[in-house]
């Protein structure tokens, strides 16, 4: 025991001499040729995997063996790399001051990333607007909306449509991971938070068609967000009366690992207690998530995204009064009713991210993410309803009062609809950057798992007899009952080169890609060739045109193949879209201040099309490919400082969008009788003639901290669909959309302003309070229509009956927002 003991303290001993003297410390300053400190540059020596990197001030501090000679590397973006010897002898600590000089190529290469982002048909949306846009939804999905090509007629839904598309058509990336959302939500009521959280966004990007080749797989747009990768500690929170939400962010000291964090929580109960029908709304929807970066060596990096989102939604309806009808004959609808809905939507995201960059120019990205939803939709509610004339006699002591009674009945709805889905994917991204060209290319594989339990009916009683009446049984208005459980593989691929050439008038970018889809459901093979010319001509104006074609197929998803008894086509196929787009931008000096003005027109062939029906936000697909149809238009914005220091913009669109369906009658009264006759081309869903969006802002000029905040939007009238669940012909639209937002805001606490050491509010960077009223105007909008049905009436009229349901009304909201 005593030798153990000796040998024991001899080893301890040995050990805490070599610990003391193995390590020597190099520290400093790394500053550039202004003498400013340089941020997040890279100290390592090499050939190890020793290293760190600077902080805000451009400090380091490194751990090195003692009594070795290495080559310290110093290196950042925009900067020569800079190498020196260095030698330290145990135990010493060495203080070395590092100046970097600018790298002239490096710089080039920005600028040529920034043109070449700007000649392809992404734009870059500006950040600093997110904070003020008054909005009932997502941030970022406000500005969506607000973009040229792109409508939304919901104001209780994150979801919009681009160019004729349906929501189903747009493709969301964050941080190159595809997002996706509940499938089951069939109205804004119950559709909660969108997936993006703006308190992290760094970069936002989107394209309303013709985008690049390493975008796959949907029709009509692609939007590109990049979350923020944090420099030091930071965070924001804001309350209000729709709900709250917070984020923190930091790095360590070395700035290996940065976290990045949000929580947000959602009611809607203020604003739909604005709708028509009256009653008990518990909306309850929150979200966190959570981005985690660590920076093994300057050349290897892992991250991991991770958002779990829990969407509630209970009602307990109580009564409707709606009038509708006409001037001369002006009816009202009023219901009672019983029961309640229980609706719940939760999803789970998780994703890990490697990415490799063994030397400037290449760039290697590997992500395996997972996807998870579990979906109940579930009601039971009676409908007692009475339908009457009212009094329109201008000076009648009944005016307005119901004189006749034209209708009346129970309307029964039941729903047990569950859905259980699996999304995992995996894929690789690689960027090899040369001068002049830019190589991408990409591989992934998406496996869908998808498990529905569909129970719906709808049972209509008129006077006591049902509807449809069949004298000696009772038979269900509308009933669906299936139950499925699909999976299937997708494997994709893409390549694709942006070459710059410099002519001798005028700098041309030739962006050229092919993308491969194979979709195991049925074995199907796609091969979309796409590409993007684009030229600035050296002129005394600042213009750039482009030039945009391609082939962009969408694979059905699980909505997709569904059939409207609930049954799945096996026979179903990819839909197809051919772009062709032809556009540019000019940026130009008015009033002494910077404005851009962007005009594109475009024209898409469409075919093997699934037609489907939108209910409020639902999508009813017919579960084949019948239809072939066309979308062309026009689209315009002009953006710029109208007010000095103040960014606001306008836009016009112009669209027509047509389809053509195998089989789909129509019926005319031909002068002696109805008949029915084929239908021919008729307007898809989302056809909107004209759309017109306005984001304006303005301050005091002696005041600049009080600020308003306009936006506004016209949509001309959607077609209806017909409520005949096997005709989709319609010539029926509904009332265009009109709405307009205002919010004030007032600037509490500045970036700039320097509080004292006692001063509570030192610890904040920016503090504001803002106001906002939502719909000013007080527009009765339109999300979708009730079809009431009578057996018979007592003036004639017809049965049958469509009755608007309304959007909300005109709500005040204050919100408190702080930064630190």
């Amino acid at each position: 025991m005593r030798n153990l003991c000796c040998v024991a303290a001899v080893i301890l001993l040995s050990a805490t001499a070599l610990c003391g003297q193995e390590y020597a410390t190099l520290k400093g300053t790394v500053r550039d040729s202004l003498g400013d400190p340089v941020e997040l540059a890279n100290v390592a020596l090499l050939g190890t995997r020793e290293g760190t990197m600077t902080n805000t001030e451009g400090l380091y501090e490194l751990k090195i063996p003692a009594g070795r000679s290495f080559t310290l590397v110093v290196s950042c973006v925009g900067y020569r790399t800079e190498q020196m010897a260095v030698r330290l002898q145990t135990g010493e600590t060495q203080e070395r001051d590092i100046r970097l000089s600018t790298d002239v190529r490096a710089i080039r290469e920005v600028s040529v990333s920034a043109r070449q982002e700007r000649a392809s048909t992404f734009q870059r949306i500006d950040l600093e607007e997110l904070n003020y846009m008054p909005t009932t939804t997502g941030r970022v999905e406000a500005i969506i909306k607000s973009q040229p090509g792109v409508s939304s007629n919901n104001e209780l839904s994150s979801q919009y449509s681009v160019r004729g598309g349906n929501f189903d058509e747009n493709l969301v990336y964050v941080n190159d991971i595809e997002i996706y959302r509940p499938f089951l939500v069939r109205s804004g009521e119950q559709e909660g938070l969108s997936f993006v959280n703006s308190d992290l966004v760094s970069s936002v990007k989107f394209s309303a068609g013709g985008y690049d080749a390493r975008y796959g797989d949907k029709m009509s747009s692609a939007l590109d967000i990049t979350y923020r990768r944090p420099q030091k500690f930071a965070g924001s929170s804001s309350i209000s009366l729709l709900g709250a939400q917070a984020h923190v962010e930091g790095a360590s000291y070395s700035r290996r690992f940065t976290y990045l964090a949000g929580y947000r929580y959602k009611t809607t109960s203020y604003l739909l207690n604005t709708l028509e029908t009256t009653g008990d709304y518990r909306p309850q929807f929150s979200d966190l998530q959570t981005l985690l970066t660590y920076r093994f060596t300057r050349d290897l990096e892992v991250s991991f995204l991770g958002n779990y989102s829990s969407n509630k939604y209970r009602f307990v309806p109580r009564t409707r009064d709606t009038e509708f009808g006409t001037k001369d004959i002006p009816l009202n609808l009023r219901i009672y009713y019983e029961g309640q809905e229980v609706d719940r939507f939760d999803t789970y995201l998780g994703a890990l991210s490697f990415r490799y960059t063994p030397m400037d120019e290449l760039d290697l990205k590997f992500t395996a993410s997972a996807f998870r939803t579990n979906e109940q939709e579930t009601f039971d509610i009676l409908g007692q309803y009475w339908i009457n004339e009212l009094d329109n006699t201008i000076g009648s002591e009944t005016f307005g009062d119901s004189i006749l009674n034209v209708g009346v009945g129970s309307l029964l709805t039941h729903a047990r609809n569950y859905l259980d889905a699996v999304v995992v994917s995996g894929n690789h991204l690689g960027n090899y950057q040369v001068e002049g060209n830019r190589l991408q290319w990409g591989l992934s594989y998406q496996y869908q798992d998808f498990y529905d339990r569909i129970s719906e009916w709808e049972l209509i009683d008129s006077s006591g007899y049902a509807i449809p009446y069949l004298g000696d049984r009772i038979q269900l208005t509308d009933a669906r009952k299936s139950q499925n459980n699909i999976a299937y593989g997708q494997y994709s691929g893409f390549i694709q080169n942006t070459r710059e050439i410099n002519g001798e008038s005028a700098d041309v970018f030739i962006t050229t890609g092919l993308r491969a889809t194979i979709w195991d459901f049925n074995r199907t093979r796609m091969i979309s060739p796409r590409a993007t010319i684009s030229a600035q001509p050296y002129w005394e104006r600042d213009m750039m045109f482009h030039i945009s074609a391609g082939y962009y197929y969408q694979p059905p998803f699980y909505k997709e193949m569904r059939r409207p008894d609930g049954s799945i086509n096996p026979e179903i196929k990819p839909q197809r879209s051919i772009h062709l787009l032809l556009g540019g931008d000019y940026i130009f000096t008015m009033w002494d201040r910077p404005f851009k003005l962007t005009g594109e027109a475009y024209y898409k062939w469409l075919d093997n099309l699934i037609p489907y029906k939108i209910e409020n936000v639902r999508i009813t697909y017919a579960g084949e490919n019948l239809s072939k149809g066309y979308a062309r238009g026009i689209d315009f914005k002009l953006n710029g400082e109208f007010v000095h220091g103040a960014e606001s913009w306008m836009t016009l669109s112009l669209l027509q969008t047509r389809e053509d369906l195998e089989g789909d009658v129509m019926t005319i009264f031909d002068g002696a009788r109805y008949v029915r006759v084929l239908a021919g081309e008729f307007p898809r869903p989302a056809d909107q003639f004209l759309t017109f969006g306005l984001y304006f802002q303005d301050y005091f000029p002696t005041n600049p901290g009080y600020k308003v905040h306009l936006n506004a939007f016209y949509g001309t009238g959607l077609p209806l669909s017909s409520p005949n669940e096997e005709q989709y012909y319609t010539e029926i639209r509904m009332r265009p959309y009109r709405r307009v937002d205002i919010g004030f805001s007032k600037v509490i606490i500045k970036e700039e302003d320097r509080m004292g050491e006692r001063n509570p509010m030192r610890f904040f960077e920016s503090v504001w309070i803002s106001g906002e009223i939502f719909n000013l105007l007080g527009i009765n909008n339109e999300a979708s229509y009730l079809w009431v049905r009578t057996i018979s009436d007592q003036s004639g009229i017809a049965g049958q009956f469509g009755v608007p349901n309304y959007l909300t009304g005109r709500r005040f909201n204050i919100r408190l927002s702080v930064n630190f």
